[in-house]
């Protein structure tokens, strides 16, 4: 008996199957060709990629809220609580319009009020004008006399909110 040194070939394989048929062409390497080695490089480590947290929505401001006048007391209403607090003088409407009939060119009734932005104006234009301007801070001051005493709807407060007393 003979030995078969070809572990490939054995006999069980029988004779023409161990070559290729005529004709027959391998099919192509399918191996990625190999590309020389580049020299080796420093490339700083990528930055770890977190997952981002949900942003939350922004806080939204509590509405106002508003008391009901309270209807329990005697008379039915309640008294306003005024800017200055309780017991704050009240100032004459006579008294502002008469001041702003006299004395509108300097804007004294307007200081009395409490209005001190508007007097300032009415003062310095009258006084850096050296009187040329004079006559028409004077008609101002007319007309807001005339309707501080009439109780224009604009007029019945000073200037805390403090309703004038008649």
């Amino acid at each position: 008996m003979t030995e078969n040194n070809n572990p490939e070939k054995s006999s069980d394989v029988p004779a023409g199957y161990d070559q290729p048929a005529p004709g027959y062409q391998a099919p192509p390497s399918y191996s990625a060709p190999v590309a020389p080695e580049a020299p080796a490089t420093f490339a700083p480590p990528a930055a770890p990629s977190y997952p981002q947290p949900p942003v939350a929505p922004a806080p939204v401001a509590p509405q106002a809220t508003y008391s009901q006048p309270n209807y329990s007391q005697p008379g039915g209403y309640q008294q306003p609580a005024y800017a200055a607090g309780y017991g704050a003088e009240q100032k004459s409407k006579v008294v502002a319009g008469i001041l702003g009939i006299l004395l509108g060119t300097l804007g004294i009734h307007n200081f009395y009020l409490g209005k001190t932005k508007i007097a300032l104006i009415q003062l310095l234009v009258s006084v850096l004008s050296f009187g040329i301007l004079a006559w028409a801070i004077g008609i101002w001051g007319l007309v807001e006399g005339i309707l501080i005493l009439i109780g224009s709807e604009n007029y019945r407060n000073d200037g805390k909110g403090i309703p004038l007393k008649d």
